[in-house]
């Protein structure tokens, strides 16, 4: 029988969302205010989504605490308080994007679980924004 244990975490952080490659005017045109020179912030809430059998022994999946720790050596202590785009090498040349921080995420968190855990993490960039992503 398999379960998914849920893990809230948050975040707060700038970004601009910005292609090196483009012309400030092409920017401006697909990213619009998110393109602002000087950043801009949000305060990202992330789910961490776990789906495995239940351990007999324990009854958890996997031990929350494990879970809430591994988020915030990963993730928390990554990106809280940063600018993604000067501070955080993974998106020194990817575009700090919901959709590619939500990716970021997984991959940091994905290698450290059991190889028989599913992961989804669902990350909300305002509470009406939000992208989910499990691998695919």
């Amino acid at each position: 029988m398999k379960v998914t244990v849920h893990r809230k975490a948050h975040f707060n952080a700038a970004h601009r969302l910005h292609r090196k490659d483009w012309s400030a005017e092409k920017n401006e045109a697909v990213f619009g205010l998110c393109n602002n020179p000087n950043y801009h912030g949000h305060n990202y809430e992330l789910i961490a989504s776990v789906t495995g059998e239940i351990d007999p022994e324990t009854g958890y999946v996997i031990d929350i605490k494990t879970l809430k720790d591994l988020i915030k050596l990963e993730v928390e202590d990554a990106f809280d308080h940063k600018n993604l785009n000067l501070e955080v090498p993974e998106f020194e040349n990817l575009n700090p994007t919901a959709e590619n921080i939500a990716v970021i995420i997984y991959n940091k968190l994905k290698p450290k679980l059991k190889p028989e855990f599913q992961l989804e993490i669902t990350l909300y960039e305002t509470p009406r924004n939000f992208v989910t992503y499990s691998g695919d």
